[in-house]
């Protein structure tokens, strides 16, 4: 019996394929096709390790655009996720990863809801939405294979 594979937000299997397109780039797949190179870091593809800031930072977001966006419609919504890569007896990987969210929402009542509710959307993404950052703060095993 094959799995599912889920294609959008709800809960269930995932997926994504890859293929390289040329020496150190690739374009992954999803599974309602959609598409994303990326690279090693020698043009302005993105890179892996970015990929998985975008990925922490952009699932807060929508997490957070999907609650405040109920009480006012921000005038700004800008994330940034930053991180250093090290390297020690562990191997490569990042840490120091924070994410910071800058909104602006506009004056009047609905804007002071959303500004009012806009810590607790964080911390609600932050303790238990949030997928990805959910995994990587809890840790996942990893398993490769090959043919």
């Amino acid at each position: 019996m094959s799995e599912v594979i889920a294609d959008g937000p709800g809960l269930g299997h995932r997926q994504i394929t890859f293929s390289r397109i040329e020496k150190g780039r690739f374009r992954a797949t999803n599974a309602r096709g959609g598409t994303l190179d990326f690279a090693s870091g020698e043009n302005t593809d993105f890179t892996p390790v970015e990929l998985l800031l975008v990925a922490i930072a952009g699932c807060s977001a929508v997490d957070v655009d999907l609650i405040t966006v109920k009480r006012a419609e921000p005038e700004h919504f800008e994330v940034t996720a930053t991180g250093t890569k090290a390297r020690d007896e562990q191997g490569n990987r990042l840490q120091d990863i924070a994410v910071h969210f800058a909104i602006d929402f506009p004056d009047g009542a609905d804007g002071d809801r959303a500004r009012e509710m806009l810590p607790k959307a964080v911390a609600m993404s932050h303790d238990r939405l949030c997928t990805v950052s959910r995994t990587v703060q809890t840790g996942a095993p990893v398993q490769m294979t090959h043919d």
